[in-house]
């Protein structure tokens, strides 16, 4: 469902670049162009994304182990009261059963804010090269008279097939390395 109104959209997008102009002149549509880059490919190929990546997935597994540690000591506490809960009173048999709820929904909001954190460690690592990325991406575009550039590499947009002619990846990898840090 996502896929296909994310391609409604961006139809409508091409649509309405291609005949603004015109409407609001009241002159014929002229075809906007349009140009095509593989930012996740440039992305990677940037320096210091290694390192960001490495540095990333090291807190990602740091993460994991915790959740899967506290999982681990939830899964144990659970398995004992499956043990002894006919030999506890009804009132202690309820009583347990709140604690591990009470577990249980701790290990959630500890999860929680594990991928919150990650989440935001993510963007602090990568914010920098992407805004360099938008901003050669946004000088090409604006220097070949481009009404917009689609990123192949994000998902969901649904290009099935382009022409590579209009595929600006390799002079916006030229134009980085070319730019001062």
């Amino acid at each position: 469902m996502k896929a296909v109104v994310t391609r409604v959209i961006m139809a409508l997008v091409l649509v309405l670049v291609s005949v603004a102009p015109a409407s609001v002149v009241g002159q014929a549509p002229a075809p906007g162009r349009v140009a095509f880059v593989n930012a996740r490919a440039v992305l990677q190929g940037m320096p210091g994304y290694a390192q960001a990546e490495s540095t990333f997935a090291k807190e990602v597994d740091a993460g994991q182990v915790e959740v899967a540690r506290l999982q681990a000591a939830l899964d144990s506490a659970v398995a004992d009261f499956q043990q002894q809960q006919v030999m506890l009173s009804p009132s202690n048999r309820s009583a347990k059963q709140k604690e591990l709820e009470g577990r249980n929904q701790a290990l959630q909001q500890r999860s929680n804010a594990i991928r919150q954190r990650l989440a935001a460690r993510e963007e602090e690592l990568l914010s920098p090269m992407q805004e360099r990325l938008t901003a050669i991406i946004e000088g090409i575009r604006a220097e070949g008279n481009y009404s917009m550039v689609i990123d192949v590499s994000a998902q969901g947009l649904g290009i099935v097939t382009f022409d590579k002619a209009l595929d600006i990846t390799q002079r916006v990898i030229q134009r980085l390395a070319q730019a001062p840090n």
